[in-house]
C-alpha cells in the first residue's frame, strides 16, 4: 500500500523544507519516497506545496504526484481550500494549523487542529519554526518518524545557524503532542 501525503501552505512557512525533512526521515526508515514540489514565484505569501508518496518497496513506485492524499497537512486556509479535493474523503489524517484555519474545508473523519504557528511563537520564541513544531507533532501522533532520526536529519539538512532553534521546535512539538494528543494507527 502506498501512502500519499500532501503538505501545503504559503511561501515562507517552510512547506518545502517540511516535505524534504519528512521524506528523508521516511527513507531512513526503509521506505521508498517520491517528493515533488510546487510553488509560486513569490518567495513569501504565494502558494507552496510538497507532495510525498511513500512506497513499501521500489517495485511499487508507479506514481510521482499525489492523486488523493491519505494524509494532508495544511498550514494556511487558502491552500486548504485550493487542495481539499486532492484529499481522500476518508483520509487517515488531516492536520490543520488552527492559527490560520478555523474549520476544515470538508468533513474528513480525522482532523487534528493545532495552532502550530502560535505555539511555536509561545514555546520556541518565533513563528518561523512552526513547520518543525508541526513535524514534532506529526512524529508523535503518526509514529511514522523516529524522533532521534528526525533530529539527526535536522542537524544535517538545516542551515547551521538554524539547527538549535529547529531542534528546540521539534522537541516542543513532540512534547506538546505527547501531553495533549492521542497516537493514531497510520496504515501503510
Amino acid at each position: 500500500m502506498t501512502l500519499e501525503i500532501i503538505i501545503a501552505g504559503r511561501g515562507g512557512q517552510g512547506i518545502l523544507l517540511t516535505g524534504y525533512l519528512l521524506g528523508k526521515a521516511l527513507v531512513k526508515k526503509g521506505y521508498y519516497v517520491v517528493n515533488s514540489e510546487m510553488y509560486s514565484a513569490e518567495t513569501r505569501g504565494g502558494f507552496s506545496r510538497s507532495d510525498l508518496i511513500v512506497f513499501p518497496s521500489e517495485a511499487e513506485m508507479d506514481i510521482i504526484k499525489v492523486r488523493k492524499a491519505d494524509i494532508a497537512i495544511f498550514m494556511y486556509r487558502d491552500q486548504m481550500i485550493s487542495y481539499a479535493d486532492y484529499v481522500k474523503p476518508d483520509a487517515q489524517l488531516v492536520i490543520l494549523d488552527s492559527t490560520f484555519i478555523d474549520k476544515p474545508a470538508k468533513p474528513w473523519p480525522k482532523v487534528l487542529m493545532v495552532p502550530f504557528t502560535r505555539l511555536a511563537e509561545e514555546k520556541v520564541g518565533t513563528y518561523r519554526v512552526a513547520n518543525v513544531f508541526m513535524i514534532g507533532v506529526f512524529s508523535y501522533v503518526t509514529g511514522l518518524i523516529d524522533p532521534d532520526t528526525m533530529k539527526e536529519i535536522i542537524k544535517t539538512s538545516v542551515r547551521p545557524k538554524w539547527v538549535e532553534l529547529n531542534l528546540k521546535a521539534f522537541d516542543a512539538g513532540y512534547e506538546y503532542a505527547k501531553e495533549n494528543l492521542e497516537r493514531l494507527e497510520i496504515k501503510l
